[in-house]
């Protein structure tokens, strides 16, 4: 059965709400950001969402068209890469939990952590000093620092 049309679609505007700002953040709109906090002396790209309870530290650059979901903290002197996806829901039910926030996980990224664009990171702890490729996939926990690539992301390599 077709849908009717119709001529008064609810619409929401994107911007920036309840955030607190630590020096000299700059941010490049349009963005959609709310209740969250976001470090001294970082940056965010245009195109990206960060959602409430989400804590950014200090001097880290968040790339175009990622999507920081709740939950989410990530400390000083990271990367995040264009197109970086944060899941904090993984359908433990066979669906998504929705609004349901007590299904939802967290994930703390260490500092001095780098994410290369369109990577996806689901609920996991990334220790400090890791690089994650382009396009890897996070489902574990990182403990130890080094490259990590693939789907799902291994390591490849120490840092020296």
């Amino acid at each position: 059965m077709q849908q009717p049309i119709s001529d008064s679609p609810k619409l929401k505007q994107a911007g920036i709400v309840n955030v607190r700002f630590g020096e000299q953040v700059t941010v490049v709109e349009p963005v959609n950001i709310y209740g969250c906090s976001i470090g001294d002396h970082s940056f965010v790209g245009p195109f990206t969402e960060i959602q409430k309870n989400v804590l950014i530290g200090a001097y880290c650059k968040i790339q175009s068209h990622s999507f920081i979901c709740e939950l989410v903290t990530i400390g000083d002197h990271c990367f995040i890469g264009h197109g970086v996806m944060f899941v904090n829901d993984l359908f433990q039910t066979g669906k998504p939990a929705g609004g349901d926030a007590s299904q939802w996980k967290a994930t703390h990224i260490g500092h001095h952590v780098s994410i290369g664009s369109n990577a996806t990171i689901l609920p996991v702890t990334i220790c400090d000093g890791v690089v994650i490729g382009a396009g890897a996939v996070v489902t574990k926990d990182i403990n130890e620092p080094g490259i990590y690539a693939g789907n799902p992301a291994k390591k490849i390599r120490s840092l020296s």
